[in-house]
């Protein structure tokens, strides 16, 4: 047997050489074959997954998603039929059950039928969807639930009367704390937040929730308010309580007044305030009725200077100025003063009133003379009782250079608590009555004064039918509403230098305006020719108190007023007025 070679170590010692064999090439494919036989496996493994996936597709067409809970009813991979009967037995009695609900502090029951819902079966059931064709979706369906809401159908009359309904069990006014008085003990109100219900939100709870089967809390709108407790406490003890702890004196000039601690409680409110407290407001007003009687002997009552006429000469009446309590100022540190205990005192603080035409201004209005001058006569005495009340309106009235005197405006409402009484008018033609008629014979009385005095017309208004008694197109009516608002009115202005006191004399039969102030003007009225008559018409009376009339005929006329200079005749205007007046109905009666 032939030895193989031996080398020396490096000890110097023999060491064996092993030949090197070179692996058989045949033992190579051997990791081939495993990988091949994993891939088989996945590949099986796939293959099964993918026929379970297509069975498990193709066995639940049809059916609800599993999973799915309508309601706290477990309808998940139910045929569609079936989960029908399952909700429609679960659900349906719910129809007709009380559902208790919330909303912030308030409970309350409705029944869901009475309120007009009702089930979209169909709708519920499709709102779950169709067959996931996810393969994780359907896995994880295996294992968890999916809550799907109702689909409710409603009859919106009855759901908004049930919501109506709640609204009125539920909504509340928020209160603000404040401090009342029980007679002269003032009370702690302790504020409490309001609430409204939120009716949009609402109605989808109720739509979407109602078949739970459990209490459900609809949403609430809060209503806060701006007082705290603290702050209430505060008003309380820092100024109700002194407020009322004692009468307080208000000295007056040459007598005093006294509130009493019910006064002040009668007219004491808090308002809310920054910061959750409370600012004390006082009623003035109710103050000053109780202040004002014990005070008026303090005050004088203001008077202007008047023209009267004595001797049938104008003379000045002297003016007095007034002196009245001023409320406002006399209030101003009441607040203040309330916040203290023991002896309180108010100085009541005065203002002056002067007079609005002064002795002085009336000895200067040169009121010495008649510059214009009227009379009309023929009234009846219903007719005359009023013109009487008015003329001792007017009487002595002041027009100062500048000014505009309105017949209205002077004399205010013309009713029965003025004086006036029923008297006869026209209306429409025909023979009437009404509280004031006659007054326009004192209009027409007075217009024709300050036209000869040379007066401004400030606006005035002829009747519609022509009266015999007055001279045409110089002539004038007026009219009020029932409330005393004036519709047509009797102006003039004053455009002299000096003033014009108006003087009226009544006699039973008569009714004569002078305007007295110093002469400018000689005064001509230049009447023109009528044109364009009308006959009247005939016209039925009413079927009772009728009055039987021959009319007049209507025309067309004009008066030009010419005023000259008084110291040198030289003419200084001329104007001329058309009027044109109605015909007057022939009145029938009888038929």
């Amino acid at each position: 047997m032939a030895h193989e070679p031996r080398w020396p170590d490096s000890h110097g010692e023999q060491t064996d050489i092993l030949p090197v064999v070179a692996p058989d090439e045949p033992q190579r494919p051997a990791p081939r074959r495993g990988l091949r036989r994993a891939g088989w496996i996945s590949g099986g493994v796939l293959a099964l997954l993918v026929v379970a996936y297509l069975i498990d597709l193709l066995t639940s067409q049809g059916q609800v998603p599993r999973g799915v809970v309508v309601a706290g009813v477990d309808v998940g991979g139910l045929e569609r039929p079936v989960a029908e009967r399952e909700l429609r037995g679960t659900l349906e009695p719910r129809l007709a059950q009380p559902l208790r609900v919330t909303a912030g502090e308030a409970r309350a029951t409705l029944t869901p039928a009475e309120a007009g819902l009702r089930l979209d079966w169909s709708g519920t059931l499709d709102q779950a969807g169709d067959q996931p064709l996810n393969p994780f979706t359907r896995l994880a369906s295996f294992f968890g639930s999916r809550d799907v809401g109702v689909v409710s159908l409603a009859e919106d009359d009855k759901l908004d009367a049930a919501l109506d309904d709640l609204r009125g069990r539920v909504d509340r006014d928020p209160v603000e704390g404040t401090v009342r008085f029980d007679g002269a003990t003032p009370v702690a109100v302790e504020p409490r937040p309001g609430q409204k219900l939120d009716v949009p939100a609402a109605r989808q709870a109720l739509l979407t929730r109602w078949a739970e089967g459990r209490e459900l809390s609809l949403p609430v709108v809060p209503a806060p308010v701006s007082t705290t407790t603290a702050g209430v406490r505060a008003a309380l003890e820092d100024f109700a309580r002194p407020a009322v702890s004692g009468p307080v004196r208000v000295k007056g000039e040459g007598a005093d007044a006294t509130l009493r601690p019910a006064d002040i409680a009668a007219a004491l409110t808090f308002v809310p305030a920054d910061g959750g407290g409370l600012t004390p407001k006082p009623d003035t007003k109710k103050l000053t009725e109780v202040l004002a009687p014990q005070l008026e002997s303090t005050e004088k009552e203001g008077r202007d200077a008047s023209i009267e006429f004595s001797g049938g000469k104008p003379v000045v009446e002297p003016s007095a100025d007034g002196s009245a309590v001023d409320w406002e100022k006399s209030f101003t540190p009441l607040v203040d003063t309330l916040k203290q205990t023991g002896d309180r005192e108010l100085k009541a603080v005065y203002k002056k009133t002067p007079a609005k035409v002064t002795t002085e201004q009336a000895n200067k209005l040169g009121v010495k003379e008649v510059v214009g001058e009227f009379s009309t006569r023929g009234f009846a005495a219903d007719s005359g009782v009023n013109i009487r009340v008015v003329a001792e309106k007017v009487n002595g009235a002041i027009v100062k250079p500048g000014e505009t005197f309105s017949l209205n405006g002077f004399t205010g409402p013309r009713g029965k608590p003025q004086g006036y009484v029923e008297a006869g008018v026209i209306e429409n033609g025909a023979p009437a009555r009404e509280v004031g008629g006659g007054i326009s014979q004192f209009a027409t009385t007075l217009y024709n004064a300050s036209y000869f005095a040379g007066m401004k017309d400030a606006g005035h208004k002829e009747h519609s039918y022509y009266i015999s008694r007055y001279p045409a197109a110089r002539e004038a009516t007026v009219f009020q509403n029932p409330n005393g608002s004036s519709v047509i009115d009797l102006k003039f202005t004053n455009d002299s230098d000096t003033g014009i006191a108006i003087q009226t004399v009544w006699t039973s039969s008569s009714i004569t305006v002078k305007l007295w102030g110093t002469k400018r003007y000689t005064v001509e009225s230049v009447p023109g020719p009528r044109t364009n008559q009308t006959p009247p018409p005939t016209k039925p009376g009413p079927a009772e108190n009728c009055h039987a009339s021959a009319g007049a005929e209507g025309f067309t006329t004009s008066d030009t007023r010419v005023l000259r200079d008084a110291a040198t005749g030289r003419e200084v205007s001329r104007h001329k007025r058309n009027v044109h007046y109605n015909p007057q109905p022939k009145i029938t009666c009888g038929g």
